[in-house]
């Protein structure tokens, strides 16, 4: 991903600003990809209380990644390395979104962390660190994104996630048959909710790793949730410590009360990398290039109009999963005069990607994302 310098929105007193608020108050200051934000708070920088992890963490905290039982082959060669301007394969660490409500925590000992398991199950239990790197480790190559991200916003981000079974570990708690949702708590007081029938053998996962490395403390140090298929707001619990089995009738996660919906299932859709919205290219060879993501089915096709032309069907990169982006790619004789560009995108069960405008609230943008560029 091409990252935008982090931007530091000034404090908006006497409230907090609202997740609408803040993402007008980014758009007004024109940040563009890559920007890694943090909500509430006064909305203080994202790097606010941010350390550089890495080989740095397992040095401190004596902690190296174990391996997966069934490694992932090695990634292919990214297209993002020949076409310019193409979103990376895999978004590097350093430049991968950043939403909280908050400022990071303290950084948090693997040796004293824990994970309780509790509410509606017959069997609660507590986990520590030494505990979850016994348990059988997988690698997950998944696209995760916020609920705030707008059509064509870089607020989304592709990682390799290294973790272990989460529905393992809810079975052997065994729900009670009332328990309805699964509740994730972190110890910043974030809380995020998702349906227990989601745990359907999607790979959802409490992760350790990323991208061959242990979390970033940025990222969720030393454990987080990653469930294919759900925005963040109701899944991605970072810094994780609690996971309670409830129900929405008694209990919500922390973005409902203040207007999203309960449920997050991410909506298909499909970026357009390059040219830039409003760039100015000169006439001749150029090329069209973004990313495309449909959670769980995975991107079969994507296809870009030029000037309320024909469709064109693109070049797609490699998949990696059903729940990771897809890069794609044209060639283009850019003509002189204002151009207006639009992609969208098809998943492998056949379904078009939706042309209807939604804003993203209560649960998530969507459009086809259409940019006006200049050839003079």
């Amino acid at each position: 991903m091409r990252c935008a310098s982090v931007y530091s929105v000034s404090p908006i007193k006497p409230r907090n600003p609202t997740r609408r608020e803040l993402f007008g108050i980014l758009g007004a200051l024109g940040i563009a990809g890559g920007v890694a934000a943090t909500i509430g708070h006064g909305a203080k920088s994202a790097t606010t209380g941010i350390k550089k992890l890495g080989t740095a963490a397992v040095n401190k905290f004596k902690f190296a990644l174990p391996t997966a039982q069934k490694p992932l082959p090695a990634l292919p060669t990214d297209p993002a390395t020949t076409i310019d301007g193409l979103s990376p394969l895999i978004t590097p660490n350093a430049g991968f979104y950043q939403i909280d409500i908050g400022d990071n925590p303290a950084p948090i000992d693997p040796a004293t962390w824990e994970l309780k398991i509790t509410g509606m199950v017959k069997n609660p239990m507590t986990i520590t660190f030494a505990d979850l790197l016994k348990r059988p480790m997988f690698e997950l190559d998944d696209t995760i994104s916020c609920v705030s991200n707008d059509v064509g916003g870089f607020l989304i981000g592709n990682a390799r996630w290294l973790g272990c079974r989460l529905d393992d570990l809810i079975k052997e708690a065994q729900p009670l048959p009332s328990a309805d949702q699964v509740l994730s708590s972190s110890s910043t007081g974030f809380s995020a909710g998702f349906p227990l029938t989601a745990l359907d053998g999607r790979d959802a996962m409490i992760a350790i790793g990323m991208n061959g490395e242990p979390l970033p403390e940025k990222h969720g140090f030393p454990a987080r949730l990653i469930v294919p298929g759900l925005y963040g707001y109701v899944s991605a619990t970072k810094w994780v410590t609690q996971i309670e089995l409830t129900r929405f009738d008694i209990k919500t996660g922390y973005w409902q009360p203040r207007g999203w919906a309960v449920l997050g299932p991410t909506k298909m859709e499909s970026r357009i990398d390059y040219p830039a919205n409003g760039a100015t290219l000169t006439p001749g060879s150029a090329h069209i290039a973004g990313v495309a993501w449909a959670p769980l089915s995975g991107i079969k096709a994507v296809q870009v109009r030029i000037n309320e032309g024909d469709w064109i069907d693109a070049e797609l990169g490699p998949v990696l999963s059903g729940t990771a982006w897809r890069q794609w790619w044209i060639k283009w004789n850019a003509s002189k005069g204002d151009q207006t560009i639009v992609a969208r995108a098809i998943n492998n069960d056949g379904t078009v990607q939706t042309s209807t405008i939604k804003d993203s609230l209560p649960d998530g943008a969507q459009g086809w994302h259409t940019i006006i560029v200049s050839v003079a």
